[in-house]
């Protein structure tokens, strides 16, 4: 055992050694004098201070310290919250015994394991047991002064992290009743504590303020340029609270009349700023007999004179008693210019949660600036004319089939104007008169405007931006001036039937479109939006509530899914149809069927529409980006030919999930020996779930349901002793004991997030982002591009996504859930239970990227290499397949300057006459390489048509021949015209070139 580290009423508290997966975290050391050597049977009052309930019902287990083994003969007369007494029959004496009152069981999977705590065994033998009159039915009668006494010396636990002391050490009943009498007349108490104690309990005052009372004057030490964070801990031991404000006092140096102003002030529980830089107030409510933590903290100028500011923080609530506590903050000499951000248990990074950091209309590369000519807006490749209602009358997509050109010829998406359709309560159509189109901002990065427009008595009001991005969001407000009943309320989109080529999304797995799908509103499934389009043009239209909060995502969906929109989903009426009108019209009719509007009643209706693809596929990059996934050796990755480094979590320089910030030295040192072989190195971070090592997690908890999902708690032991309820537990790294919390969505913790990263990016240097799967709107994947971009010349994000089309993630197509997200993302990684023998179709429009302007790599079953080729996508180092060789034949046949022309492309210069083998070419000025790829069950054979013109080859002079690639083909040459044998699931890559003269 290792010395104590703490002591509170003469028992002190250390850290002790043992095997926790046994004998659970905490463990009281008993010890045994020698005058009770000839006893069988010894007391031991344990004052525990549990703040587990119903510690009766759990097993403790008792051990002698010399021989290690369990003493059996033991009795558990008196066991509650406060103090356990029990006797036990000694083996060693003198000695220590060691009494585990945690031990659990943890059972399965290894990442998400389930931890129960065992009901207690009786092990003692009832012989013992009667003769020391210890039976059930003698037991009520059992007294101390009955029997030699055992010596409690020391709690402990198996490590800090796991240690209840001191904040969560209950008080006892007598002691709260003691405190209450000092003071009678009191609504609630206020507890003013600081940084390094974070308040844990919510349910029981810690012992450590019976001690030390309320307190009236709280004194800390702070720098210059600090931002100082502290807690007052209210206690409402007499009323609830309903709403608790709080204000603060200007802080004044009496000696110097120096200062710091009341506005420099702030409590997290009471207000903020949001995600998308709005204000807000928060209403902090607190029950009779809880304690509410309020995370404070003032920013200390940089330029402030040394000496003592004192100032008060009153707590207020209606109909009650106010109550104050004065501060008063030493501030020395010292100057922070971080704030403290670098010290973590500071918690000085707190402010970073009302961060308005990248909130701006700025652009990022590669787009391009906004324009409005007339009533036409326009952004990279993509315009849309707006109609006198606010709606389009056109939407046109630039870009051309290849996707790696922005050409001059516009492609129709619409096929006529988008239109809102009120049906009055005899199913006709209420015409609209329109009042006329006004532009309210026009940024470089975004353009709004307003119309209004009326139909019969009822109005609408029609507030619209689009972003550089092609990203369009509208809010249509109906209201009516009297009470009036209609048949429907739709929107319908017509697209141009050529352009709707293919579908994903509200329940379409991703391909071929239909000629007619159905859909309904469901909460179970994390659907309201679809994709419709083909390569270079296509609509996604999103449906939302006014109200809309992110639902969770992957296996958490159904822990908090989608809030149904009130206008569109109106209580099961609504839904969505796709069908084929006529040989032009694919029309989206999204309806909302009948309703009755009151006089005076809003009704919201929200939907949004992505236009793609949003960029160029950036070719070049996906040859000359070769990952490595995997936290190793600088020197061993740079030996494999790859060139940028993702470094997940779990390893010795960014250890714990979503937490990069307690190494940052060791990180620093290894992304510099990668900068200096001209190597990247990115990280894993993201925000679907927070680590327990975050020293914020109690200030975050704080703050009831706003960072944190509500839940059935569970999972690993740490969680259910320390945070006990109401959370979700997430993923778990046994190694480490890391065990993780679900967020709630999107609050203000993504400020937090984005912060994190900007000092990542200027303290440690990393390169990027890997995120796997996104937990935030592209307000905030917005936001981060924009700080890497300003900060990092070339850094990098890619995406990965398991498939998520399952009932436990509410059947979501990744790549339609995600697609707002992907104008700002790199490189693709879908990979978990994607299909990779499934249709090209779905190939295109679920894994590749390439209709939206990305490309990717693969994951699943080891790959498929050849089909992969046709994407331009290989298998990811060292996950499932190697494409070194690959990489190296691109080197050698310069895939650099190639141009990518896809099977999908109508004008490619090189078809198949076998419809299951489709070709993709990689154009040079002086040869081609051609991909095959086969989706036949059996061997097949094929013979290319190729278009000699535009490939610029003279094909007297052609040659084509199969280059050797270890582990995809072996050399091979044939002649252009000659039959092709292709291997079922497999292909070639085939160079076509002039033979030398």
């Amino acid at each position: 055992m290792i010395t104590s580290l703490f002591c509170l009423q003469e028992i002190p508290y250390g850290i002790g050694e043992w095997n926790e997966d046994i004998y659970g975290n905490h463990c009281v050391v008993i010890r045994l004098n020698q005058e009770v050597q000839e006893a069988e049977a010894v007391w031991v009052h344990v004052p525990w201070r549990r703040r587990d309930l119903h510690p009766e019902k759990k097993e403790a287990i008792l051990v002698d310290a010399q021989t290690g083994k369990r003493v059996m003969n033991l009795c558990r007369v008196e066991i509650n919250r406060e103090y356990g007494d029990f006797v036990f029959q000694p083996q060693s004496v003198p000695g220590d015994y060691f009494l585990y009152y945690l031990p659990y069981d943890m059972t399965g999977r290894s990442n998400y394991p389930t931890v129960t705590y065992p009901e207690p065994e009786q092990t003692a033998d009832p012989d013992w047991l009667q003769r020391h009159g210890l039976l059930p039915d003698k037991l009520s009668s059992a007294k101390a002064e009955d029997f030699l006494q055992a010596e409690v010396i020391e709690i402990q636990a198996i490590d800090l992290l796991n240690s209840f002391y001191p904040m969560e050490v209950i008080a006892t009943a007598a002691e709260i009743q003691d405190l209450l009498a000092r003071y009678p007349d009191a609504p609630f108490l206020l507890f003013p504590e600081d940084r390094y104690y974070p308040i844990r309990m919510t349910d029981d005052l810690p012992s450590k303020w019976i001690k030390n009372g309320p307190i009236e004057v709280f004194k800390g030490t702070a720098a210059s340029g600090e931002f100082y964070a502290y807690q007052i801990g209210v206690y409402t031991c007499r009323a609830k609270i309903s709403d608790l404000k709080i204000q603060f006092t200007d802080l004044e140096d009496m000696q110097t009349c120096a200062v710091i102003p009341a506005s420099a002030s702030t409590c997290f529980n009471t207000g903020g700023i949001d995600w998308m830089g709005k204000s807000f107030d928060k209403i902090c409510s607190v029950e009779k007999g809880k304690i509410q933590a309020l995370w404070c903290g003032v920013q200390i100028p940089e330029d402030v004179p040394p000496g003592e500011y004192s100032g008060e923080v009153t707590i207020s609530a209606e109909g009650l008693d106010t109550n104050q506590v004065r501060i008063a903050l030493q501030v020395t000499d010292e100057i922070l210019e971080d704030a403290g951000d670098s010290n973590p248990w500071k918690h000085s990074r707190l402010r970073w949660l009302d961060s308005m950091i990248a909130l701006d209309d700025g652009i990022v590369p590669p787009f391009s600036p906004m324009n409005v000519d007339g009533n036409r807006v326009s952004c990279l490749g993509r315009g849309v004319t707006l109609d006198q209602s606010g709606l389009p009358l056109q939407i046109q997509s630039f870009f051309t089939p290849e996707v790696t050109q922005i050409g001059t010829q516009g492609r129709d998406i619409l096929a006529s104007p988008i239109r809102l359709i009120i049906e009055d309560s005899e199913k006709q159509i209420v015409p609209w008169t329109e009042f006329g189109l006004n532009i309210t901002k026009n940024a470089e990065g975004a353009i709004s405007w307003e119309s209004t427009n009326t139909a019969g008595s009822i109005t609408m009001t029609c507030l619209a931006q689009m972003e550089f991005d092609g990203y369009v969001e509208f809010d249509i407000k109906l209201t009516s001036q009297e009470e009036v009943r209609v048949n429907d309320i739709s929107l319908e989109i017509p697209m141009s039937k050529d352009v709707a080529k293919y579908m994903m999304g509200m329940g379409y797995k991703g391909g071929l479109r239909p000629k007619g799908f159905n859909w309904k509103w469901d909460a179970t499934k994390n659907q309201d939006s679809a994709w419709v389009g083909d390569v270079n043009g296509g609509l996604q239209c999103s449906f939302r509530d006014e109200n809309y909060s992110r639902p969770l995502n992957t296996n958490f969906y159904q822990l908090k899914p989608l809030i149904l929109p009130r206008s569109w989903w109106n209580q099961g009426w609504g839904g969505c149809d796709f069908l084929e009108v006529n040989d032009d019209i694919f029309l989206i009719k999204a309806y909302s069927g009948p309703r009755r509007i009151r006089e005076g009643e809003e009704l919201h209706y929200i939907f949004s529409l992505l236009i793609t693809p949003f960029k160029t596929l950036n070719t070049k990059t996906q040859w000359n980006t070769r990952f490595y996934h995997r936290f190793n050796p600088v020197g061993g990755i740079a030996a494999t030919g790859a060139n940028t480094i993702n470094v997940h979590h779990a390893n010795v320089i960014n250890p714990y999930i979503n937490y990069p910030f307690l190494r940052p030295l060791e990180m620093k040192q290894y992304i510099d020996q990668a900068h200096e072989r001209g190597m990247k190195v990115k990280i894993y971070y993201t925000v679907r779930e927070l680590t327990n090592r975050a020293p914020e997690i109690y200030a975050l908890r704080s703050l009831g349901e706003e960072i944190f999902a509500s839940g059935p708690g569970g999972g690993f032991s740490w969680l259910q002793e320390h945070l006990v309820s109401n959370y979700i537990n997430g993923w778990f790294v046994p190694k480490l004991k890391d065990a993780a919390i679900i967020n709630s969505g999107v609050s203000r913790w993504h400020n937090y997030y984005l912060e994190g990263l900007n000092w990542l990016v200027n303290n440690v240097g990393i390169d990027g982002l890997y995120i796997d799967d996104v937990a935030f709107d592209r307000t905030v994947m917005k936001r981060l591009r924009k700080i890497l971009d300003r900060s990092k010349q070339g850094a990098l994000i890619d995406l990965h996504s398991a498939n998520q089309y399952n009932p436990r993630d509410g059947f979501a197509n990744s790549a339609n859930l995600y697609l707002e997200h992907f104008p700002y993302i790199d490189r693709l990684w879908f990979g978990e239970y994607f299909d990779y023998d499934s249709a090209p179709d779905f190939w295109l429009v679920e894994v590749s990227g390439i209709p939206f302007g990305l490309m990717g790599e693969m994951l699943q079953d080891g790959r498929n290499a050849w089909r992969g080729m046709l994407y331009g996508m290989t298998a990811r180092l060292p996950w499932s397949g190697n494409p070194a060789p690959l990489w190296k034949f691109w080197d050698e046949f310069g895939m650099d300057d190639t141009e990518m022309i896809g099977y999908w492309v109508p004008d490619c210069p090189v078809t198949i006459d076998n419809p299951e083998v489709l070709a993709t070419v990689y154009k040079k000025k002086d040869k081609v390489l051609i991909s095959l790829a086969s989706w036949a069950k059996e061997k097949v054979t094929c013979k290319l048509r190729i278009d000699w013109k535009a490939l610029g080859i003279d094909r007297k002079k052609a040659r084509l021949t199969a280059p050797p690639i270890p582990d995809f083909q072996e050399r091979a040459t044939f002649k252009p015209d000659q039959t092709i044998p292709v291997e079922p699931g497999q292909g070639w890559l085939l160079v076509l070139s002039e033979k030398e003269s």
